[in-house]
């Protein structure tokens, strides 16, 4: 598995694995759902589908963490160039979790224009343990980062987020590339163990898709031309801001995606967005 390929062993059972750890750049579009079939059929000239994405994609679930005033949150809301957020991650049927399905403990962090990840891999009791029960795991000095990290600032379970994810690779020149596509974005502010039977809210609007560029240095001259040609816009959205200002957690910035914003019928991202409802990283 290669260290940026953030979400392959997701989908492989194992015990606490090595530190993966990779920087790379991210830039979000908001596209209509009835656009992606014709964007990915584009891609797909010049990218593979990944080949732990079955078809129709597969599930990521993350719990948040943050400190009862909600610093992780403000921190992208004020726009700090240093941020960070602590999270369990799980791909794959939320149903079918148990103590031992594998998950990632991941601590996500942004300096400057650059993404940072560094995580490990650990049965979901393990994680837990580490992260609700606050005990030493043997993880290494990641788990020990973590750990003191939860200690020190008091972080607790915040919110949920599920969405269903198609992924492609890109290859020859274009290693690296990563363009996924993420629907039927949702989240709870309740009932966080993962395999709860809990109800959870669109935190997007379920006609929208959140497509994303991820590269490690810079962006394909080929995949501007396409975006420039479909009219894309790039968006400042994050998964984890919206599910807190959704469940009331913290009060709707002028930057939220708000679904009485965006019109009925939407056919590019520049008649869905504006500055009044794209939302901050």
């Amino acid at each position: 598995m290669a260290a940026d390929d953030d979400d392959a062993a997701g989908l492989t059972r194992g015990v606490a694995s090595r530190l993966h750890a990779f920087n790379r750049y991210e830039i979000k579009y908001l596209v209509a759902n009835e656009d992606v079939p014709a964007i990915r059929e584009e891609l797909a000239r010049r990218m593979d589908r990944d080949e732990h994405c079955p078809p129709g994609g597969y599930g990521v679930w993350s719990l948040y963490y943050d400190t009862p005033a909600l610093r992780f949150y403000w921190e992208k809301i004020e726009g700090l160039k240093f941020r960070r957020k602590l999270r369990i991650r799980h791909y794959g049927d939320l149903g079918a979790i148990t103590d031992e399905s594998p998950v990632f403990v991941e601590i996500k962090q942004r300096v400057n224009r650059v993404t940072q990840k560094r995580r490990v891999r650990m049965p979901y009791d393990t994680a837990r343990a580490l992260c609700d029960r606050r005990e030493l795991v043997d993880t290494g000095p990641f788990g020990n980062e973590v750990l003191d990290l939860i200690v020190r600032l008091n972080l607790q379970p915040t919110v949920i987020t599920g969405y269903q994810r198609e992924a492609l690779k890109g290859r020859d020149q274009d290693v690296g590339l990563r363009v996924t596509f993420d629907s039927r974005v949702r989240g709870r502010d309740r009932d966080f163990h993962l395999g709860a039977p809990a109800e959870n809210r669109y935190i997007i609007p379920p006609r929208l898709t959140v497509m994303e560029v991820k590269v490690n240095e810079r962006v394909p001259y080929w995949i501007t031309d396409l975006m420039a040609r479909r009219s894309l816009s790039v968006v400042r959205i994050s998964k984890y801001v919206q599910s807190v200002e959704a469940h009331g957690k913290a009060p709707r910035s002028v930057f939220h995606v708000r679904e009485e914003a965006l019109p009925e019928t939407p056919t590019t991202p520049t008649t869905v967005l504006t500055k009044e409802n794209a939302r901050v990283l």
